[in-house]
């Protein structure tokens, strides 16, 4: 399965994943293509919401593209209960 597979996959999962998933996803994901975040807070005081995807994402700093993307392709073949990787 490639990344691209991988993210298409994510998002027609059978079951919605848990919030502590959701934030692994999403943090994998902007780690992957965006590469580390930015340690500057752009969300208000009390979108909470924003705070915890920002914390996650600044969690992988350091992760290097390729196992951003590996990690975020067997997370969502965990998810699916499929094992695609070919």
């Amino acid at each position: 399965m490639t990344f691209t597979d991988a993210v298409a996959k994510s998002k027609t999962l059978s079951e919605k994943p848990d919030n502590e998933t959701l934030l692994k996803l999403y943090s994998l994901y902007k780690q992957a293509t965006e590469g580390d975040a930015s340690e500057e807070k752009t969300y208000g005081m009390f979108d909470f919401k924003e705070k915890f995807k920002h914390e996650a994402w600044l969690k992988l700093k350091g992760m290097n593209t390729a196992e951003a993307e590996a990690q975020y392709i067997a997370l969502v073949e965990s998810l699916s209960g499929d094992s695609l990787r070919k």
